[in-house]
């Protein structure tokens, strides 16, 4: 999902704080190769990974605060309709 410009923006907005994307963004499996490293003595601790993460792309809010509690309010309403649509 980190491809996906427009939904990094609209998360900075409803979140209200910056949006980093890493310059990998398979941190999952960068994730599981840091602790591998770190676990087997390849790299001495966070503080050495901490120096080969990079960013890519940052995404600031840019939604004021009223407007993001209306688009909020509209998205749990819309979530809510949702419920119990698909009836078993």
């Amino acid at each position: 999902m980190t491809v996906s410009e427009p939904l990094m923006q609209v998360q900075a907005d409803f979140l209200g704080v910056p949006v980093i994307r890493p310059a990998v963004i398979e941190t999952t499996a960068l994730g599981a190769a840091y602790a591998a490293g770190i676990s087997s003595g390849f790299w001495a601790g966070e503080e050495e990974l901490a120096r080969h993460w990079k960013e890519s792309r940052r995404w600031k809010p840019a939604m004021g605060g009223e407007d993001r509690l209306t688009k909020l309010a509209a998205w749990k309403k819309a979530v809510e309709k949702s419920f119990g649509w698909e009836q078993g």
